[in-house]
């Protein structure tokens, strides 16, 4: 079987300044065509670790990717690095330049340095991957029968890179299996409690179907793999129980987020959406707007944080706000139907609450939230308790108050 590695390079990664998503996605991708990763390794901009990785890794698989320490400063030792490992000179590679050239006259539109040229510079023992996104060109190198690709550490660069250019070479070099994945996800259950309800399901599994579970933000993601070329009837009907078993806290059968599910809801209905945000300050509007066509559905959002704001944008009264405070359910209630008269919209959302670590008190301590749905008929509202950080509380009362809008949608009909 064809396994990978995936070396990630940078003292930014190893105290904490920069988080590694490359590798993640990387092991997705690869997973995608049937491609297992063995092993994810960061090291620092260190020679001798580097170089440790390189040769530890080579051992065990037969593709090793590696990202980072491509760019044009002092600190970027990966290309020469990868130049001695694998025998090489460096020299000016006319198709790289030709692609710096044009990034910079076109594109970037400043001059090009002696720095920037050097971008172009490869091991002569690589074969250059034009890195259209930008100037640092990735490698592909091969040694003792295992596959090297070297890649810019910048996400958006080597994504472009590995979609267009590496896995169509895998796909086509390898005899690749089948990996058949189909995914659920829940929402109201305990990852515990789902394993509890799901124990019988899951011993009566054939042999070559897998049960993962992937919690996050109170969602569940319930996933079926199959890696039998033969087994696509075997895991649809083995779905089908699945959904059957926790059809009571059963969000969608695909594999996406709760603003997609909205998304796609209110589509279907040809129906709009706002929302009307204090603790969250504007992250449930980034979350709907994040999905590609949101604008189809969406209005926009108010994020009113002060009393005055409140009572200006959203015409909560000031009684309400001075007799109950801001995290009530009577505020939660008018700044949602406040916001349905400004964007009239079919239904809206709203959000008050204290996310942490300060402002609690003895009747409201931090973590309690007020989230309210509403359209022109009908609004109601929910008390909520959290008690994690301020960045987990906020993305608790986001996907909370999208799973209230789904139910509430739902009821509608």
């Amino acid at each position: 079987m064809i396994k990978a590695s995936i070396i990630t390079i940078g003292d930014e990664l190893l105290i904490g300044q920069v988080i590694d998503t490359n590798s993640a996605w990387i092991a997705q991708q690869l997973n995608s065509i049937g491609i297992p990763v063995l092993r994810r390794v960061a090291v620092g901009d260190t020679w001798d670790e580097i170089w440790t990785a390189l040769d530890e890794e080579s051992k065990k698989v037969n593709v090793v990717f590696i990202t980072g320490g491509l760019g044009p400063t002092a600190d970027d030792i990966t290309k020469p690095l990868l130049c001695k490992y694998f025998d090489g000179k460096m020299v000016l590679n006319e198709d790289a330049l030709k692609n710096v050239t044009y990034l910079f006259e076109h594109i970037f539109k400043r001059p090009i340095t002696e720095r920037n040229i050097k971008q172009a510079e490869v091991p002569d023992s690589c074969k250059v991957i034009i890195n259209k996104r930008g100037t640092a060109s990735g490698m592909q190198f091969e040694k003792n029968g295992t596959l090297f690709f070297s890649l810019p550490g910048v996400p958006f660069e080597m994504m472009g890179m590995v979609e267009e250019d590496i896995l169509p070479l895998l796909v086509s070099s390898f005899n690749l299996p089948k990996i058949t994945h189909k995914t659920l996800v829940t929402y109201g259950i305990g990852e515990s409690m789902l394993a509890d309800l799901l124990q019988e399901f899951e011993e009566n599994l054939p042999i070559n179907i897998k049960l993962a579970y992937l919690p996050n933000h109170g969602i569940v993601r319930l996933r079926l793999t199959s890696t039998n070329l033969e087994s696509d009837n075997i895991i649809n009907e083995q779905f089908e129980i699945l959904k059957n078993v926790v059809s009571e806290y059963l969000v969608t059968t695909e594999d996406e987020g709760m603003e997609q599910v909205i998304g796609k809801m209110l589509l279907s209905r040809n129906q709009t959406v706002g929302t009307a945000e204090s603790c969250t300050g504007g992250y449930i509007a980034h979350l709907i707007s994040s999905v590609p066509g949101a604008s189809a559905y969406y209005e926009g959002s108010m994020v009113t944080y002060s009393y005055a704001a409140k009572e200006k944008s959203l015409q909560v009264k000031k009684s309400t706000l001075e007799s109950q405070g801001a995290v009530s359910e009577d505020v939660v209630i008018e700044m949602a139907n406040g916001l349905l008269k400004q964007l009239n919209t079919t239904y809206a959302i709203a959000v008050s609450g204290i996310m942490g670590p300060s402002g609690g008190m003895p009747e409201k301590p931090v973590g309690t939230v007020w989230i309210a749905v509403a359209n022109e008929k009908k609004s109601i509202a929910k008390k909520f308790h959290f008690r994690f950080n301020r960045q987990k509380n906020i993305q608790l009362t986001a996907m909370n108050a999208l799973n209230m809008l789904r139910c509430f949608i739902n009821e509608q009909d």
